[in-house]
């Protein structure tokens, strides 16, 4: 084993990985010396994003099965549609669709139980 040339690749791999990742500390600063870090966007939200947020909140969600669920959302109208396996699973994925920003309504009528 040749240990200067391992740790010479360390330090290079090292200096690259810094130097790469300079430009985000500096965006970071920037934003933090503007006072724009809010987490909140002034962007509208777009149904491709309700889409992947309600998405991504059901595949958290106890007691819901997110795979059994068709999400697709028309200008801030939310449709599910499938089959869980109780109605409480089915209540509480209209609830957490509700709860999401930018949605207008939710359409469950093709959301069943099966029990």
């Amino acid at each position: 084993m040749n240990k200067p040339q391992h740790l010479s690749t360390l330090l290079a791999a090292s200096a690259a990985f810094l130097l790469g990742a300079a430009p985000l500390t500096n965006a970071h600063a920037q934003a933090s010396a503007t006072g724009d870090t809010k987490a909140e966007s002034n962007q509208p939200v777009t149904d491709t994003w309700i889409t992947t947020k309600v998405k991504s909140e059901l595949a958290t969600t106890d007691g819901v099965k997110s795979m059994d669920i068709d999400v697709k959302t028309v200008d801030g109208v939310v449709t599910l549609t499938g089959v869980l396996p109780t109605k409480i699973a089915v209540k509480k994925a209209i609830a957490v669709t509700r709860s999401i920003k930018g949605v207008k309504h939710v359409d469950a009528s093709g959301l069943k139980a099966k029990a």
